[in-house]
């Protein structure tokens, strides 16, 4: 049964050639969000492989991961925590930088979001090239805290994302 809710989301996701430049091909989630079914069915096959985990916190990257995030740790009764961008978050944090395509960027996490040896569950929409996955496992880690899992809707294989997060609880719903 599951197999078909998982080709039934897949079907769902929306593919765009080009976009946001030329080469690349765009997995869009709202058609898969607008449907209220497929989202609830997105949301409940991540959960349920932790519901007996007892995960303490679910963390999110901004802003897709926000979305099945805060779903997610609802369903679990955990609590939830933002990962962000740098200079988004008002009270004291810590951050991690990390190398982009062309640059680097910042994350940043609230100081006293994760409590050492809490259970935590990272989140995402999408796995491409791995990087702000492993750069939101290193703010966990700053926190003493155990990494449960790290979840993803999506995984774009051909970018071997799951490299850069070797050793790391890593699982996708999706492959593309």
């Amino acid at each position: 049964m599951e197999n078909k809710i998982v080709d039934e989301l897949k079907n769902s996701i929306r593919s765009i050639p080009d976009f946001p430049k030329p080469g690349i091909l765009f997995r869009d989630i709202t058609t898969l969000l607008k449907d209220g079914n497929k989202f609830k069915d997105a949301v409940e096959i991540i959960a349920q492989q932790y519901l007996e985990k007892k995960i303490d916190k679910v963390v999110a990257v901004e802003a897709r991961g926000f979305i099945f995030g805060a779903a997610i740790a609802y369903k679990l009764g955990a609590g939830f925590v933002p990962v962000r961008k740098k200079g988004k978050l008002p009270a004291k944090t810590q951050q991690v930088s990390y190398d982009l395509e062309y640059g680097t960027d910042t994350l940043q996490i609230h100081c006293d979001a994760i409590e050492p040896k809490d259970k935590v569950l990272i989140v995402d929409d999408l796995l491409a090239t791995g990087g702000t996955a492993k750069a939101a496992c290193e703010l966990i880690e700053k926190s003493k805290a155990e990494i449960t899992g790290i979840e993803f809707l999506i995984e774009l294989v051909a970018l071997k994302g799951k490299e850069k997060l070797k050793g790391y609880p890593v699982n996708s719903i999706i492959k593309f």
